[in-house]
């Protein structure tokens, strides 16, 4: 529950909320399911705050620190957070709906199971965060930092993740259909079993990169780089790879079948068992890949 004394500070005012931080240090504010719906906090210090359960729906958080801070549970929808530092916070199970999230620093936070579906956040730090289940469908990620992170099972549906860095990042079983990843660096990035069906990764760099067993169904991969990239078994129907570099990639009984590998390079990539069926390689480089039959083309 929230303590009256600290609420009561707090609504003093920045300076009196400041002087009593500065001077009481070792005091955690506890504000857990206070109601500070549509207030202005601009800049407020909220380190180790506990707000669980609040309603800070419509708040003014921009610039604000709150680094450590539990939000669990807490109602953030159409919050304005922007450059806010949530280093290390609890947000599990947040509401963050709508939220203006644009460079915000949630590195090494705890989103597990919230929903940010529709927030915008551009540029945010998001490196080594835990999105396991996290609802990021619709959400604007464009160059966001997403290295480390673990997004198991999480819902980015349509979201935009244009220039993201997604490097060794966990996706396996996301949801990325019809998502944008144009341009994103994907280096190493684990995404066995995800659903990047209809997805958009134009000029992505996914050099070993794992795909195993991937929904890649219509995806556009156009001069994207999978080099060394792991597709076994993955459904790739339909794919377009127009222009991409594919060398020595594994592809073994990836269904490939009406994909589009006009001009991609496929020089000692492992081929054996894919599925072919009316695909053109009429231009497509294969110098040394393992072809369906396991011979070698010369």
């Amino acid at each position: 529950m929230v303590n009256i004394e600290h609420l009561a500070l707090l609504k003093r005012g920045e300076n009196i909320w400041t002087a009593w931080r500065t001077t009481h240090p070792e005091i955690e504010p506890e504000l857990d399911e206070a109601n500070l719906r549509g207030v202005n906090l601009k800049g407020i210090d909220f380190k180790l705050a506990h707000l669980k359960g609040a309603n800070l729906s419509q708040i003014q958080l921009i610039d604000a620190c709150l680094s450590q801070a539990n939000l669990s549970h807490a109602n953030l929808y159409q919050a304005q957070l922007q450059n806010a530092n949530l280093h290390h916070a609890n947000l599990t199970e947040t509401n963050l709906s709508y939220a203006n999230l644009i460079g915000v620093n949630l590195s090494e936070a705890n989103l597990m199971s919230s929903n940010l579906s529709y927030s915008n956040l551009q540029q945010a730090d998001l490196s080594q965060g835990n999105l396991i289940s996290t609802n990021l469908s619709h959400t604007n990620l464009k160059q966001v930092d997403l290295s480390n992170a673990q997004l198991r099972r999480a819902n980015l549906r349509q979201a935009c993740l244009y220039q993201a860095t997604v490097c060794h990042a966990n996706l396996n079983h996301a949801n990325l259909h019809q998502a944008e990843l144009i341009a994103a660096y994907l280096y190493r990035a684990n995404l066995y079993k995800t659903n990047l069906m209809d997805a958009h990764l134009n000029g992505a760099y996914l050099f070993h990169a794992h795909l195993i067993e991937a929904n890649l169904m219509r995806a556009d991969f156009r001069f994207s780089n999978l080099s060394k990239a792991n597709l076994y078994q993955a459904d790739a129907r339909g794919a377009n790879f127009r222009g991409a570099n594919l060398r020595q990639a594994n592809l073994e009984k990836v269904d490939l079948s009406y994909a589009n590998l006009r001009g991609a390079n496929l020089q000692n990539a492992n081929l054996e068992g894919a599925n072919l069926n009316s695909v053109d390689l009429s231009t497509t480089e294969l110098q040394g890949a393992i072809m369906p039959t396991g011979n070698v083309h010369p």
